[in-house]
């Protein structure tokens, strides 16, 4: 029988389907535990000043980050250890974890000693396997320098209660102020930083770094600035439930539907504009620079806003107690400046703004029709 000698192997495609591999095991790994061993792979090969300053910064950032690094450091002095071929069946078992052949061999040429953990390879055990992963494809080129660099050297969430405010310093230098009941992850790149605010609001003073563009992603809207304060609203309750309000204090942001900057405008200081669910852009308006962010003043605004909108507004810092249950009640309107710690004198002044009457209940009050 004639036999064929192999194909050589394309480098390239052999480095695409190892990033493929390496992509589909970290998919579903621990982004700590991820970016602790991509940072252990960096640091053993040599970082330079500025990426060791990214690295401390990460460090500090949450305690669980040094953590992490810690372990994943123990994790590759054991990999270090290993014999190349059983790294190679290792990497091996990367491509294809499942096989069961692939995890006898890897058994077989493992020495006594170390059986115990590598007869696990197939489940790839969390910090050994990620460290060895990494090793591979960031030490072997698979993965690349750029993978690396495109990781968060900051990610945190924070999340504000009802009636709760909080002051939060970035580290890139930036300072932001969160409204009460908000939601909001705060990622930090080494050529861009980025603001996802799932609701609520929040007040921004960007720190300028021209090289470094930041982004508030809110829905299906993108705010972009280098350095500008400016106010980001994106709420599922009370005013504008759903939409995105960004309101300019000083400086210079772009505000552009999702995927989309053909309808993007620019907005300068005293400056305001809303977008739908969608993203979509809404007419720009004005707005007095010194009211940008009311509510760091505990104030709020209403201009032809549905009573019901303006009671969960409202909600949204403390228990009101009032409730209405007629739909014509709930859609009338209401306009003016009023304190959100005084939701008692907001309700006495509804019965001489609209025709209705406060009408005492055991635990609540309902405003209701004058018939």
């Amino acid at each position: 029988m004639k036999q064929h000698a192999p194909s050589p192997i394309d480098p390239t495609r052999q480095d695409a389907a190892d990033e493929a591999a390496f992509s589909e095991f970290v998919r579903g790994q621990d982004a700590v535990q991820l970016q602790a061993a991509l940072w252990a792979a960096q640091r053993s090969a040599g970082l330079n000043a500025a990426d060791e300053a990214l690295f401390q910064t990460w460090m500090m950032a949450r305690p669980v980050h040094a953590e992490a690094y810690a372990e994943m450091e123990r994790s590759f002095r054991q990999v270090r250890r290993m014999p190349r071929e059983t790294v190679a069946l290792l990497k091996a078992g990367l491509r294809d974890s499942g096989s069961k052949s692939t995890r006898e061999r890897i058994a077989n040429v493992a020495s006594p000693e170390r059986r115990g953990w590598l007869s696990g390879v197939g489940r790839l055990v969390p910090q050994a396997a990620m460290a060895m992963a990494v090793l591979a494809t960031v030490g072997g080129g698979w993965l690349g320098w750029g993978h690396w660099r495109a990781q968060p050297v900051h990610d945190e969430l924070y999340v504000t209660q009802r009636g709760q405010r909080m002051s939060v310093d970035l580290p890139d230098g930036s300072r932001l102020q969160l409204d009460a009941a908000t939601r909001m992850e705060a990622l930090l790149y080494r050529d861009r930083r980025e603001v996802r605010l799932v609701d609520g609001q929040v007040m921004f003073n960007v720190h300028s770094d021209a090289e470094r563009p930041f982004d508030v992603l809110a829905g299906h809207t993108r705010v972009t600035v280098v350095g500008t304060r400016f106010s980001v609203r994106h709420a599922q309750t009370g005013v504008d439930a759903g939409k995105t309000v960004v309101q300019v204090e000083s400086g210079r942001v772009r505000v552009a539907q999702m995927g989309s900057m053909s309808a993007a405008v620019e907005l300068g200081p005293g400056m305001a504009v809303t977008a739908d669910e969608q993203g979509r852009l809404e007419r720009t308006v004005s707005v007095a620079p010194n009211s940008v962010g009311a509510w760091r003043a505990g104030r709020v605004s209403f201009s032809d806003t549905p009573l019901s909108q303006a009671l969960a507004e409202f909600e949204r810092y403390g228990e009101t107690r009032l409730m209405v249950r007629d739909p014509a009640v709930a859609a009338m309107r209401v306009g003016g400046s009023f304190d959100l710690r005084e939701v008692g004198t907001f309700a006495q002044a509804l019965p001489l703004m609209l025709p209705v009457k406060l009408k005492k209940l055991d635990a609540a009050t309902e405003i209701v029709p004058v018939r």
